[in-house]
């Protein structure tokens, strides 16, 4: 038999009001730090980045030459990783307001015990049963977003702390290659989590979207 959860009341929100706010915060900053990568990589870095401001400006009559156009790009470089640290380190507190939510959320709203029905479930019913199989590998990729997301913050803030604890430095380059990995890990996760939630919406989970909104109601 399925262990049985708590009575609920009639009005009882699927999505506590804690949940809604980690998970709409999160995906602002997780959003904020990618757009920061974009900038960084694609528009700063790029090869022709100190020509075009020496090309810009020239328009102004202001001519910079090819040293001080680097100048500049190193300067707007450091600026938006100054974002790209504040905006990690906002992530981190999140994901420790995440994981204190977890505890103190209703026993049926906690995603350990959903994960832990979802596997009853699947071994009551088994693996013929294609809601089942969904079910259990969207918790799944949940838990694998969550660890991803942890060491992510984790290598993170050892980055940003580096120059300061001696024994974190000649490990830098490696935290780095494992952060950066991560971090490409998360975009593919997000791309892949709007592409479910669209599907969901529009075929079998009307309404996932605004549930994540309002809170949805759950019934006794």
């Amino acid at each position: 038999m399925l262990q049985q959860a708590p009575p609920l009341a009639a009005t009882q929100r699927k999505n506590s009001a804690a949940l809604r706010f980690w998970h709409w915060t999160s995906a602002l900053l997780i959003f904020g730090l990618l757009i920061t990568i974009l900038f960084q990589f694609v528009i700063v870095k790029a090869k022709e980045a100190g020509s075009l401001f020496q090309t810009t400006l020239q328009k102004s009559n202001i001519t910079l030459t090819t040293q001080q156009a680097r100048s500049l790009t190193h300067i707007i470089s450091e600026r938006i990783w100054d974002w790209h640290i504040y905006l990690g380190i906002g992530l981190s507190v999140m994901l420790l307001f995440r994981i204190i939510t977890e505890f103190r959320q209703p026993a049926t709203q906690k995603f350990s015990f959903k994960l832990a029905q979802v596997r009853k479930l699947f071994r009551e019913v088994g693996a013929d049963s294609s809601d089942y199989r969904h079910s259990i590998f969207v918790k799944y990729s949940y838990l694998t977003f969550y660890t991803m997301l942890v060491v992510m913050v984790l290598t993170g803030l050892c980055l940003v702390y580096a120059d300061d604890v001696a024994f974190l430095r000649p490990l830098e380059h490696s935290i780095k290659e494992v952060h950066n990995f991560t971090m490409y890990l998360i975009m593919a996760f997000t791309a892949l989590h709007l592409i479910g939630v669209v599907r969901a919406e529009l075929t079998t989970d009307k309404g996932i979207v605004s549930d994540m909104i309002n809170g949805g109601e759950q019934s006794s």
